[in-house]
């Protein structure tokens, strides 16, 4: 399956959301499609195609959505982070999250704010990838 026909499978089955899927920029696909296969391992999503220019990533239930690309800049320039952007993956629990962190660290990310609490009820762990995107595991728990 390709971007088009997910898109297509998505479009068709009346499957509503407000964000479609998530693509970050690479200058070194392999490596990064590595270190995302790993650390998404750990939230249940797993790498279901690798073609010359990209990697996807869907929920291990249901490998038609989607939801996380990590690709070349198809302009064939460097790939840029962009000031301000985030992107966040809701994690089922606070332990997780700290095993999410910890294991993107040791793949070589660069920490930007370990996991702990933020906001009441709220944890947050912040990091950078191997391209510089600023990655955030999340979750809400009750005292």
């Amino acid at each position: 399956w390709g971007l088009h026909e997910c898109l297509e499978v998505k479009a068709r089955s009346g499957w509503q959301e407000m964000i479609g899927f998530v693509m970050v920029g690479t200058d070194d696909r392999d490596r990064a499609i590595d270190f995302y296969g790993t650390i998404l391992e750990i939230i249940d999503l797993k790498r279901v195609e690798k073609t010359e220019t990209y990697g996807s990533y869907a929920p291990k239930s249901n490998s038609d959505a989607i939801e996380f690309y990590v690709t070349v800049p198809h302009n064939k320039e460097n790939a840029t982070v962009g000031n301000g952007t985030q992107i966040s993956f809701y994690i089922d629990k606070k332990e997780t999250v700290d095993l999410f962190h910890s294991t993107a660290i040791s793949l070589g990310a660069k920490d930007e704010g370990a996991p702990g609490e933020r906001y009441e009820g709220e944890y947050y762990s912040y990091l950078r990838d191997l391209d510089g995107n600023k990655i955030c595991g999340y979750t809400y728990f009750t005292k």
